[in-house]
């Protein structure tokens, strides 16, 4: 950047070890952005400031530093949709240093003020129904993902350990780690906490407020109302939202954190054993009636804060009648007394549409084209479930090559399905032959190398 060298050269803080540009502090396993977080603010982070409170954080928002690295971070991500602007990450990326100078200015002059969001939606795999997703302009995405890297270590140091959703180096698989090792330690009844569309219930004002305990910085605060407040253009309709955060705004996740942390806090000072991640919470009790007081203490917050439970969604149960959380479902087994895990129907639906789509009998690409357009699917979904019982992936195996084999019978002419005499004509070695991934032999692997 010219003029400016330095402005995206990042400051050295405190740290014990780096990833994607992140620093760690040394003892606390904070994440913080090494180009908005200086010794001295590191050391107040872990430390505490002054009545609790931070003041004069706008400057670091609209530093041509810190809006430099959320550009960058933006512009490569793989949402390439414009928002309201018809401005693609791409398109701002070929000016990016005009885009960040002019967000600056805008910012540090109170100039600054976000567009619209775009309403789109998607639908919902397995479903008739349409998820609401709203698409902010690029360069409201660029100030967010700034402000994020600002304010995300203040909150962020006080949060709930059972807290895992969107928290920097927690992940889906350590939140159901934590629910495993809860269940296997006799833990037999669970309540079941379904929040009905919390991301569009969210209290503005009780929302700022916690972010007003630790925030003192007013045009920050305005800043940060501001992107609550933004219209939401849907084709030709353009509304103010009341309440609710904007789902797909890069601050979203961060706020909804926000808004349920004195939930988990609450929960962790009555000594239940929760497990959150985002909007998913699961209670883990050893009785009925601590699983009721549960059950009970999230009624009382959730009506207080003005979230609703979904009446029918939100239960007490027991591992015997199984449980479901982040795609996964809880089942103790009634002859060996273990609590196994395997994807719910859902997750194994969803995984059998997109298959269904790669291998229509129409299809005219060659076999090893299909099978490695197959692959990609498989392997991304053996990546997160591949935790799941050993009895899930012989039947989704036979499943996939018998889709195969009925593509490769159409083309001899013959009718239907795969079924008789396909078997000895193209046998299990023939896939497996053309590279066709195994789940079976791909689970088998991982168990191995586990044990290791």
């Amino acid at each position: 950047m010219e003029n400016g060298a330095t402005e995206v050269t990042p400051p050295s803080v405190p740290e014990r070890a780096k990833q994607g540009g992140e620093a760690v502090l040394p003892g606390t396993g904070l994440r913080v952005k090494p180009w908005v977080w200086t010794k001295r603010m590191a050391t107040a982070l872990v430390e505490g400031v002054k009545g609790g409170r931070w003041y004069s954080l706008i400057d670091k928002v609209f530093s041509l530093r810190t809006l430099w690295k959320a550009a960058e971070r933006v512009t490569r991500q793989k949402r390439k949709a414009a928002g309201v602007d018809h401005v693609t990450p791409e398109q701002f990326g070929r000016r990016l240093e005009a885009e960040v100078r002019k967000l600056s200015a805008e910012l540090r002059s109170g100039r600054y003020r976000p567009q619209a969001i775009r309403r789109v939606n998607s639908p919902k795999p397995g479903s008739r129904e349409k998820r609401p997703l709203g698409i902010p302009t690029v360069r409201d995405r660029v100030v967010q993902a700034a402000v994020l890297d600002v304010i995300e270590p203040i909150f962020e140091v006080g949060f709930a350990e059972h807290s895992y959703g969107f928290r920097p180096g927690r992940s889906c698989k350590d939140a159901l780690r934590r629910v495993d090792q809860l269940v296997q330690s006799g833990y037999g009844y669970v309540v079941d906490v379904d929040l009905k569309s919390y991301f569009d219930s969210i209290a503005h004002d009780r929302l700022m407020s916690l972010i007003a305990a630790k925030i003192s910085d007013s045009r920050l605060m305005a800043l940060i109302e501001g992107f609550l407040k933004q219209g939401v253009m849907d084709e030709l309709a353009e509304w103010t939202p009341e309440s609710r955060t904007p789902q797909g705004a890069i601050i979203s996740p961060l706020l909804s954190n926000i808004y349920l942390d004195p939930l988990d806090h609450l929960l962790a000072s009555h000594g239940f054993e929760a497990v959150r991640y985002a909007d998913d919470l699961v209670i883990l009790c050893r009785s009925r009636e601590e699983a009721e007081a549960a059950l009970a203490l999230v009624q009382r917050w959730t009506e207080e804060a003005g979230l609703k439970l979904h009446p029918a969604k939100t239960r007490i149960g027991t591992h015997e009648e199984g449980f479901e959380f982040l795609g996964y479902r809880f089942q103790r087994a009634k002859r060996t007394g273990r609590a196994n895990r395997y994807p719910r129907k859902k997750a194994i639906q969803k995984l059998k549409d997109a298959i269904r789509a790669k291998t229509r009998r129409t299809d005219a690409r060659r076999l090893p084209v299909i099978i490695e357009d197959v692959n990609k699917t498989l392997r991304g979904w053996f990546q997160y479930f591949k935790h799941a019982h050993w009895t899930t992936f012989e039947p989704l195996d036979k499943w996939v090559r018998r889709r195969l084999r009925s593509i490769l019978r159409r083309r001899l002419g013959l009718r239907g399905i795969s079924k008789g005499r396909d078997h000895q004509r193209w046998p299990n070695a023939f896939f497996a032959g053309h590279g066709l991934l195994s789940l079976k032999a791909a689970h088998a692997a991982a168990c191995c190398s586990s044990r290791r």
